[in-house]
């Protein structure tokens, strides 16, 4: 919970920096239903983050798991389309539950980029309030296990 009130924190001060440098959202439910959307890709992505950190035997090993994770929120359609990137990339960036829901929030901030061809990408909505329940699915008992393994 503190993660999330940490991330409400963070996106609030991000939100107020590009407000200041011009951006403006529209307004609505629409504006806290992008909120929530990325708020719930941050809650399952927590649980990622705690199994990987239980899996590995102490905080310097934790520590070098950022290489591992800062690749693979680049390869999304955050910064470039995946249309624009080599085929095979181009598949795992339209896959990628980050590219949902950035694509998700910016339909609902009224600001919507193109999107591309594939199905994932022409239901960006939809994958992107149903990653976070398979991310959380998966991996919330993977770390539940793995931690009462390590209580023993």
């Amino acid at each position: 919970m503190t993660d999330l009130v940490v991330a409400c924190a963070e996106l609030g001060i991000m939100m107020l920096t590009a407000m200041a440098m011009g951006w403006r959202p529209d307004g609505g439910l629409g504006f806290v239903a992008a909120f929530g959307l990325l708020l719930w890709l941050r809650f399952a992505l927590i649980w990622i983050g705690v199994w990987l950190g239980l899996l590995v035997p102490n905080p310097e090993a934790a520590g070098g798991l950022f290489a591992v994770a800062f690749p693979l929120t680049m390869i999304s359609s955050i910064f470039v389309a995946p249309q624009l990137m080599p085929d095979w990339l181009g598949w795992v960036a339209a896959w990628n539950p980050i590219s949902s829901t950035a694509a998700a929030a910016r339909e609902l901030f009224g600001t919507p980029v193109g999107g591309g061809d594939s199905w994932v990408e022409q239901h960006a909505m939809l994958m992107a309030g149903l990653w976070p329940v398979i991310l959380t699915a998966v991996f919330l008992p993977l770390a539940v296990r793995r931690f009462q393994r390590l209580s023993r």
